[in-house]
């Protein structure tokens, strides 16, 4: 993560000094299957409680939520660009693009527009996102439509996903992070 954006808003991270329960989280996030510390974790390291709870249900709603990862990162792009999150759009992108979410889509959710989609699961998936963050509630219509098409567990976890990935955005927009390298931010500030 760009420290030099954040220096204000975080102090430095120093694991020489971190402490046992800091180290414990650090060990489990580097072993588990992110392998790294970008996104939120540098944050929330500073309450390692928190970090510990949050990266373990960033792990199953990353991981193992029963949705194919094409669908599960279309909700995290979506969910970037409702939250004109840096971080986490720069982050994702590429895993997206590389689990099969159309170059085409990912860049109209960037401008703010509703995709053309040519798979049906990829519009519910945007429609539940899209209504869930803007009316705050998702209307009988559409979660029928998701109960149908993904059953009652993973349109919980869909929930979840989306809880979670909110809760990330709004860690990297509080704290101005950004991704280690110099790419163009995706949203205007």
């Amino acid at each position: 993560m760009n420290t030099e954006r954040n220096a204000a808003r975080l102090p430095e991270f120093d694991r020489g000094a971190a402490t046992p329960e800091q180290q414990a989280v650090l060990e489990e996030i580097l072993s588990g299957p992110r392998g790294n510390l970008d996104g939120p974790f540098l944050a929330w390291i500073a309450s390692p409680e928190l970090a510990q709870h949050a990266q373990r249900l960033g792990a199953f709603c990353r991981y193992q939520t029963g949705l194919p990862l094409r669908l599960s990162e279309l909700a995290i792009l979506v969910t970037a660009a409702q939250w004109r999150a840096q971080a986490e759009w720069q982050i994702h992108y590429p895993i997206a693009i590389e689990a099969g979410v159309a170059i085409e889509v990912a860049d109209a959710l960037l401008r703010g527009r509703r995709p053309a989609f040519a798979d049906p699961d990829e519009a519910l998936i945007y429609d539940f996102t899209i209504e869930l963050y803007d009316a705050k509630r998702v209307s009988d219509t559409t979660f029928a439509k998701a109960v149908q098409r993904f059953g009652h567990e993973m349109t919980v976890n869909l929930v979840g996903l989306l809880g979670y990935y909110a809760l990330v955005a709004m860690t990297l927009n509080v704290f101005s992070m950004r991704a280690s390298d110099d790419r163009p931010l995706p949203f205007a500030e």
